[in-house]
């Protein structure tokens, strides 16, 4: 090596290509011949089974025909209880109006008063023509005015309200005690009346009900407006 004479240098070196490389293009999956591919995909994915709609087997029948049969069953227990319910008031509001008529039959000859006279007589004959009238309805709802119900009869008895009276007539105060038993006795048989007519939509039974209440309201205010003399 000779002195005083410079060192060598490397040579210079390319530049480094750090441009971003292109990546490799996918590769495409070849088509079943015949198929596209998502087609493909759908040939062989499993398949949902489609049921009919409103479709009713054994056992959903048998269900609905057992709760029809269980409808009418109740049903019909409730309408042959509302008619049972009526006929029983019926014969109530009969046995009540044949005990009525026989209080106001022995009750006559035993007023001193000629207003309470007056007015007794024409309740005796409201009863005759009111338990003739009954009888239409009462045997449209299979009822035998004289065939009533011996139980009914015997809580419609008026044994009590004739000793009370009888006590009364002993002691000289039968018209006030008169009065004031009938406008009960009378009350009694307008709100048994009134109770059928509401639960009835039997026409000819509400026709009678309605002309039979209207005509022994006054009577019944006449007896509770009755002021005695004794």
């Amino acid at each position: 090596m000779y002195p005083h004479q410079p060192p060598q240098q490397a040579p210079p070196q390319p530049p480094m290509d750090v441009s971003p490389q292109t990546p490799a293009p996918t590769p495409t999956p070849l088509p079943v011949e015949g198929y596209a591919p998502v087609d493909y995909l759908n040939q062989i994915a499993p398949q949902e089974t489609k049921r009919p709609p409103f479709t009713f087997g054994i056992k959903h029948l048998l269900v609905i025909g057992g709760g029809l049969i269980v409808f009418v069953i109740i049903l019909a227990i409730i309408v042959n209880s509302l008619a049972g319910g009526n006929k029983t008031s019926l014969e109530r509001l009969s046995a009540r109006l044949i005990a009525t008529q026989t209080v106001v039959s022995a009750a006559q000859p035993n007023l001193k008063s000629s207003e309470l006279r007056s007015l007794n007589s024409n309740l005796n004959l409201y009863l005759t023509n009111t338990n003739r009238d009954i009888t239409a309805p009462l045997t449209s709802a299979g009822i035998n005015v004289t065939k009533l119900s011996k139980s009914i009869v015997t809580s419609e008895s008026t044994s009590a309200l004739s000793a009370r009276l009888e006590d009364a007539r002993l002691n000289a105060v039968f018209d006030r005690t008169y009065a004031r038993e009938m406008t009960y006795q009378l009350g009694n048989i307008m709100t048994l009346m009134n109770q059928i007519y509401k639960s009835t939509n039997n026409v000819q039974l509400k026709t009678f009900l309605e002309s039979a209440y209207n005509n022994l309201k006054p009577t019944q205010a006449s007896f509770a407006n009755f002021t005695p003399s004794d």
